[in-house]
């Protein structure tokens, strides 16, 4: 069945037409090691995608977010989501993300399978931000109970921009597309997670093998203790892994610089 010039108007099915027809062109896809720069994502030839076989995402979005209200509280809503979005930004381009975007109130970052303690890193700093100073914050100032929740995945993505050509040869309106599960599952395991905490699948989880990620410094009581509990997530249709983990802690008060510093170096002794 095909669309007919009697439901569309001829402009709007041209449209249509030339990318149906796009779509039955072979794909060409080259594989990468790592996320490459923005400016050698393919842009130009729309059937060339890139294709990586492990990226790591964190994403983090606004948790009661529909309490805040662009018509009536233009100000005080302005203010917060450049508190949460501009901190989230900037911090995970702090621990080297390769590629970071926002979503509405919600923001992913992308780091090479090389990197999954620092992804690890930036993803309890912003979760400590958001306990400490953003529900503080915006309790205390605007009276409205606010938070975050977390989730990572790690998995194969192909990547390209979709762009508009204009004059000149030049694109606009161009926009990386991620295709793949890191993304979604990292977004979807966010939705699961409550204000405070973090959920990571099962896959990124195995990555993780240093007692700093897995075990606490032992504060207040001195015993490390586990960090990290496991979800069964088997029944539920969204996810295509059995098990989640979850974390609770933030860093700690008086050992969390020192740890961040180490889990970071992790990565670089085992690049």
């Amino acid at each position: 069945m095909e669309m007919k010039p009697t439901q569309v108007p001829e402009r709007f099915l041209k449209v249509i037409e030339e990318q149906t027809s796009i779509y039955q062109k072979r794909t060409s896809i080259t594989r990468v090691n790592s996320i490459p720069d923005q400016n050698q994502i393919p842009l130009d030839n729309p059937v060339h995608w890139i294709r990586i076989p492990s990226v790591i995402c964190v994403y983090v979005d606004m948790v009661g977010s529909t309490r805040l209200s662009a018509s009536e509280r233009e100000q005080d809503t302005a203010r917060a989501y450049q508190l949460f979005t501009g901190t989230a930004v900037r911090l995970f381009a702090a621990f080297n993300a390769a590629y970071i975007d926002v979503k509405g109130d919600g923001v992913f970052a992308l780091f090479d399978a090389g990197m999954p303690n620092t992804a690890l890193a930036a993803a309890v700093t912003f979760k400590s931000f958001a306990e400490l100073e953003f529900v503080q914050a915006l309790k205390r100032d605007l009276n409205v109970d606010l938070g975050a929740h977390i989730g990572i995945d790690e998995e194969t993505v192909l990547v390209r921009k979709i762009g508009m050509r204009r004059v000149d040869g030049r694109y606009d309106r161009q926009n990386e597309v991620w295709a793949g599960k890191p993304v979604n599952m990292a977004a979807k395991l966010a939705s699961l997670s409550k204000s405070g905490q973090l959920l990571a699948s099962d896959r990124f989880f195995q990555r993780l093998k240093d007692e700093k990620v897995l075990r606490s410094c032992g504060c207040p009581s001195g015993q490390p203790l586990d960090l990290w509990e496991r979800i069964d997530v088997k029944q539920d249709a969204r996810f295509d892994f059995e098990s989640a983990w979850l974390l609770k802690t933030r860093w700690c008060d008086r050992h969390g610089a020192e740890f961040c510093s180490q889990i970071i170096g992790l990565d670089r002794i085992d690049a």
